[in-house]
């Protein structure tokens, strides 16, 4: 299976018809049509439902799609590195994280690197943890940052010398606001918004002393910016992490402590015997002076 196909593919799916995929790629029609053809013979399956004037993917399609930007993705990304090993301290980066004010520490050693090698590129991968283990299994990021807890066996390491603190994040006009902490009688009732991994988070669970289905849980989120809007809409109380939202006197929003506080330490973290070139051991070696 060639990258060049797999990479017609991903514009077809991106243009939805063969006609303008055609012209983007710069090559005839037929070519593309018959190059697809093929793709689906060697898979088996068909990827693509042909109409009059669109195209559309099947369920097979969407599916592949997603590997098929992986397996592009990665090509590009080890074709780099390969060229750039051959240079002088250029190439590329990247650095999947959630959302955390941790990610400073990890900021300060980009800054170092970029003052000292500008062609050096970084890249801040967002996402939530399941994502950022699934892209780094798949060697899509160099390097994941994540709370606790989180199966370390399989990583290389660095702690990251912070700690995340959970709290509630509310109106400033709304019933719980003035409280100086926030207990776990205070929101048993309310309605409250979490964020899509919070279910199977063994720390808040275990502050809570129930399960997900004992809670008034309205919403969850991704991105905390998203839970914020809905905390400002007075769709409920979210629980978040400090200082990723604006709290000052400006904003609508005050972030209050849980009671008893819930505190997490924080990783770097990269796959066990990676071999990096030499770009990313030069920052490796500034994160370790920088963290240890």
């Amino acid at each position: 299976m060639e990258i060049r196909v797999l990479k017609y593919f991903l514009v077809v799916a991106r243009e939805q018809n063969i006609t303008k995929s055609a012209e983007v790629l710069h090559i005839t029609q037929p070519t593309l049509s018959r190059q697809l053809k093929e793709l689906e013979e060697k898979l088996g399956t068909q990827l693509l439902i042909r109409g009059n004037k669109n195209i559309s993917l099947t369920e097979d399609g969407l599916l592949f799609r997603k590997r098929a930007e992986e397996i592009v993705e990665l090509a590009d990304k080890t074709l780099n590195d390969m060229k750039n090993s051959k240079e002088e301290l250029v190439g590329d980066i990247y650095i999947g994280s959630g959302e955390t004010d941790g990610l400073r520490h990890i900021i300060s050693s980009i800054k170092i690197i970029n003052k000292k090698y500008p062609n050096i590129r970084f890249h801040i991968i967002s996402g939530d943890k399941q994502d950022i283990i699934e892209k780094l299994d798949r060697g899509l990021i160099d390097f994941g940052v994540f709370l606790d807890p989180i199966d370390k066996t399989k990583y290389d390491y660095l702690k990251i010398p912070a700690m995340d603190t959970f709290g509630v994040l509310a109106r400033k006009d709304s019933e719980l606001a003035q409280k100086e902490f926030i207990t776990k009688k205070d929101l048993i009732d309310k309605p409250i918004i979490i964020s899509r991994q919070t279910t199977n988070d063994s720390n808040i669970m275990r502050w809570f002393g129930t399960t997900p289905d004992k809670l008034n849980i309205v919403a969850t989120y991704n991105l905390a910016f998203n839970a914020s809007l809905m905390v400002d809409e007075k769709v409920g109380y979210a629980l978040i992490l400090d200082k990723i939202i604006n709290t000052s006197e400006r904003s609508n929003l005050r972030f209050i402590p849980l009671k008893p506080n819930i505190t997490i330490d924080m990783y770097i973290m990269w796959k066990k015997y990676q071999i990096f070139p030499k770009v990313t051991k030069k920052f490796l070696g500034q994160l370790k002076d920088s963290l240890e």
